[in-house]
Parts: structure tokens; sequence; C-alpha cells
């Protein structure tokens, strides 16, 4: 099974805030999270700035396109964005224009998954429009009631999207504890935020998550 990848997500509400802690985690980190308050604070500067700093890393504008999706990915893309971000209320008209700009700039399309929006038959429109991932977050009920563990609705959910096609990543406050849930699932993407950023040593605290990811995903 592919091991998956770690994703930093960097949601402060400024640059420098953001940069601190990524800086120093950089060199165990695969997908740099633009997120969507840095981006609401800052701009597409922010994916500007982070595309500049970090070439060869991926980086995700995490805008959660809801409409406007040409314009919307067409400006993500240009600023150096290797994926952008769909959220699953989006029509699918807004989807496809989203992907056909992907296309165009060899890029890809997240689909954030949401309780309220989800189901199977659009989730197989969404792979046939050229969605490559999608976001499989812990339940926000069992969240609300704080319950902090993940459920075997979520491990379930993950495999029925890998089986579909998509690249399935896990966020909600994951942490390496939670990894072993989903042992021997296809998990793509790892989203780790407040775990690394708040540490007080980010690369030791992304260090930790990607030996966790190779015991539990071993080659």
């Amino acid at each position: 099974m592919t091991r998956p990848r770690l994703q930093i997500a960097l949601d402060q509400t400024d640059l420098p805030g953001a940069l601190a802690p990524l800086q120093k985690a950089a060199p165990k980190i695969d997908i740099i999270e633009c997120g969507t308050v840095l981006i609401l604070a800052e701009g597409l500067r922010a994916v500007r700035e982070i595309r500049a700093l970090f070439p060869n890393k991926e980086v995700l504008a995490d805008i959660r396109i809801a409409e406007a999706g040409k314009l919307l990915s067409q400006m993500a893309f240009e600023a150096g964005a290797s994926l952008v971000s769909v959220v699953a209320g989006a029509s699918m008209n807004t989807v496809r224009q989203v992907c056909a700009v992907a296309a165009e700039h060899g890029g890809e399309v997240q689909v954030e998954l949401a309780d309220e929006w989800y189901d199977s038959a659009k989730a197989r429109e969404w792979r046939k429009a050229g969605v490559q991932h999608v976001i499989v977050k812990r339940s926000r009920d069992r969240e609300a009631a704080g319950d902090l563990s993940w459920g075997p609705e979520d491990v379930a959910r993950v495999d029925e999207l890998a089986a579909i096609g998509f690249t399935v990543t896990i966020t909600g406050g994951v942490t390496p504890a939670d990894l072993a849930t989903f042992a021997n699932h296809p998990v793509g993407i790892v989203i780790a935020g407040r775990s690394i950023v708040a540490a007080k040593d980010p690369l030791a605290a992304a260090a930790e998550l990607q030996q966790v990811i190779g015991e539990v995903w071993p080659p």
C-alpha cells in the first residue's frame, strides 16, 4: 500500500506567522496548504511567496471554491498553486470549470467533503469530471459531543472513495495516535495543522508524524 504524504495546514492570520513554523518543519513536509484563513488574511500573495520559497513542494490553495470556478481557480494556479479546493456543495458545472482550468495548468482538484453534501453518486460524478482528491473529516457530530476519535464510518468512507479512484485525505486534528485507526486502509494524504505549527519544535513534530506514517503504512 502506498505511503501517505504529509500535508501541513497553515491557517494563521498573517504570513510571517505561517512561515515561522513552516520553515522549520519543511524538510519533513510533502504538501504545503495555504489555508482558507491565511488566504483571506493575506490574499494569493501567500501562495506566491510560499511557492517562491519552496519551488519543489506541492502547494494547495485552500480557497474552497463554491462558484466562479473558472476565474478563482485560474487566479490560484497562476499564483503558483499545485492544487485548489472546491466545496462539496458546488454545482457540477463549477466543478467541471475548475477541473478544466487545472488540466490547463497541470494542477489538481480537491473536494472537501461535508456530511450534508455527500453521496456516492455525486462522488462518482466528481471523479468523472476530473477531481483527483477528496478530504474526509472527522465526524462533526462526534467532535461536538467531545468525542475526538475516528469511527468505523470514517474508515469505511476512506475505503469507498479510494475504490472510486480518489486520493483520499484525512483531516480534523490528526495526531500520531490517530493514524493506527487507518492501518491497511488507502489513505493518500494526512493533514496536520496545530499538531505541527503549534508545537515547540515543528520539525520534530513533523518528523514524528512521518515516522508513524511509515510504521502504519510500511513499504
